[in-house]
C-alpha cells in the first residue's frame, strides 16, 4: 500500500524552477518539477529540452531504474531501444522498461519532454553497442 504520510503536496509554477545546465547529459537543460522532493526520492519528474544540437547521442546504455516514461511534449526525438530505431513525436508516450539498452541519437531543436523515473536517484550505466546508430540530421 502506497505509504501517503510522507509524500507531500507540490506546486511548482512554471517560473519556479528555471531550466538549467548540470543534468544526465550536457546538450539537454533541466526543469525539475519538484516530485523528487515532494516523494522524498522515490519519483523524479523533469521536464528536459535540446540546447546543443546531437552530435554525439548519449552513447548506449541503461537505466537501474524500477519504472521509467517519456512523454514528448515538442518536437521529437530518434531512438534505438535494443535494434529497433524508434521515433517518439509530440504526444508519444515511451514507457522503457527496466534494463532496456538504447540509445538517443537525434532530435529536433525544439525537442521537449517530460521524464518521470523511480527512483530519484536511479543509475545510468554504459553498456555494449548493441548496433551501428545512424547519423543525426544536422540542424539548419
Amino acid at each position: 500500500m502506497l505509504d501517503r504520510t510522507n509524500t507531500l503536496f507540490s506546486h511548482v509554477k512554471g517560473t519556479d524552477n528555471p531550466w538549467a545546465a548540470g543534468g544526465l547529459r550536457d546538450f539537454f537543460l533541466y526543469r525539475d518539477l519538484g516530485i523528487a522532493a515532494a516523494t522524498h526520492g522515490k519519483v523524479i519528474a523533469h521536464l528536459v529540452k535540446a540546447n546543443l544540437a546531437p552530435e554525439e547521442g548519449t552513447g548506449w546504455h541503461r537505466h537501474e531504474a524500477d519504472f521509467q516514461i517519456v512523454i514528448m511534449i515538442k518536437g521529437w526525438a530518434k531512438f534505438m531501444y535494443e535494434d529497433q530505431v524508434t521515433l517518439v513525436e509530440a504526444g508519444d508516450c515511451v514507457h522503457q522498461r527496466p534494463g532496456i539498452r538504447h540509445y538517443l541519437f537525434d532530435y529536433s531543436p525544439d525537442m521537449e519532454y517530460l521524464e518521470i523515473v523511480s527512483p530519484a536517484d536511479f543509475k545510468t550505466v554504459d553498456v555494449e553497442p548493441v548496433c551501428e546508430i545512424p547519423k543525426p540530421a544536422p540542424w539548419v
